[in-house]
């Protein structure tokens, strides 16, 4: 692996202070580092006169550190709170072992015009409405609509709506808090305000939000990607640590959208690289019918589920 000392153009954290203090506790490489005793570090640092760039470096890296689990903790975690959201489409809940998992990341994917944001809002509509719960939505493309959240709402909740409509809405809408971001920096700044927001909500036993989405969240990356070099992989990185962090610790289900380019022949595939797709705990690829409301979609990618499963469903305009 890399010595810390190469890594100092890169990452001018790792100074020459920092790289003595690790030297003189026999750390010279990343795989020195990681394979150290985190603790130990953190309790010289602290001794240290000037411990602020070291303490800096290690709370960095002991928020990103998750302690080992045995299966036992793994087989509680799975079944403790972790529901399944329906989207409000059957094909797709079908697909998804029946629809959004709490605690894991989902990832649609498809070109343009393929009916991403109509099954985002859909999504929201349902869960809002069936679940009784908070919907996160972070609009980077202006395409969030809320007279497109009421045809939903009026379609997944008749006759109920007919009897009660302006309570319905209004209740519905109040529970989908939508937030505009333009840039991977400001949808930080709202994840972590988010953050700040449910471990509050935590402490008094009261969690109302259940499912964060991001349409779409390629837009976000894809500027920083390539002309940012490492530096925009490990945004890129970082921003689904965060994501999946929400989702693990705070039970919410998180669905992202995501474009296409061309593979192999031609044949669409997600886009953002090789290093994104391991990122996200399901892959969909969808698509549509030229002209007509049929959609397409496969599995790429499920943590209980064979991949290479497809489904047929409608979204009525």
């Amino acid at each position: 692996m890399a010595s810390l000392k190469r890594l100092e153009t890169e990452f001018p954290i790792l100074d020459r202070d920092f790289q003595s203090f690790c030297a003189l506790r026999g750390i010279f490489t990343v795989q020195d580092f990681l394979i150290h005793d985190l603790q130990s570090l953190v309790a010289d640092a602290e001794q240290q006169t000037s411990s602020e760039r070291f303490m800096q470096v290690l709370c960095v890296i002991d928020g990103l550190h998750r302690p080992w689990s045995n299966g036992v903790e793994l087989m509680e975690d799975a079944q403790k709170n972790k529901h399944v959201l329906s989207t409000g489409c059957e094909g797709m809940d079908f697909l998804l072992r029946g629809g959004l998992h709490k605690g894991q990341v989902t990832e649609l994917a498809g070109p343009s015009s393929s009916g991403k944001t109509q099954f985002c809002l859909l999504t929201a509509s349902t869960v809002a409405y069936k679940h009784m719960g908070g919907v996160i939505y972070l609009d980077t493309g202006n395409s969030f609509s809320a007279k497109r959240i009421a045809q939903f709402l009026n379609q997944i909740s008749r006759p109920a709506f007919d009897e009660m409509q302006p309570i319905v809405l209004q209740k519905v809408m109040n529970s989908i808090l939508c937030q505009s971001v333009f840039d991977i920096f400001s949808m930080f700044d709202v994840l972590h305000c988010l953050e700040s927001k449910l471990k509050s909500q935590m402490c008094r036993g009261d969690n109302d939000e259940i499912l964060i989405i991001i349409d779409s969240i390629s837009s976000l990356i894809t500027p920083i990607l390539g002309s940012s070099g490492s530096q925009g992989r490990a945004l890129m990185v970082s921003a689904m640590s965060l994501l999946k962090k929400l989702a693990h610790e705070y039970n919410l289900a998180v669905l992202v959208t995501n474009h296409t380019v061309g593979g192999d022949g031609g044949i669409p595939k997600p886009a953002l690289g090789e290093s994104w797709k391991t990122l996200t705990h399901v892959r969909l690829l969808l698509s549509r019918d030229c002209g007509s409301d049929t959609y397409h979609v496969s599995l790429l990618k499920h943590p209980s589920a064979a991949s290479g499963k497809a489904a047929k469903f409608i979204i009525n305009n």
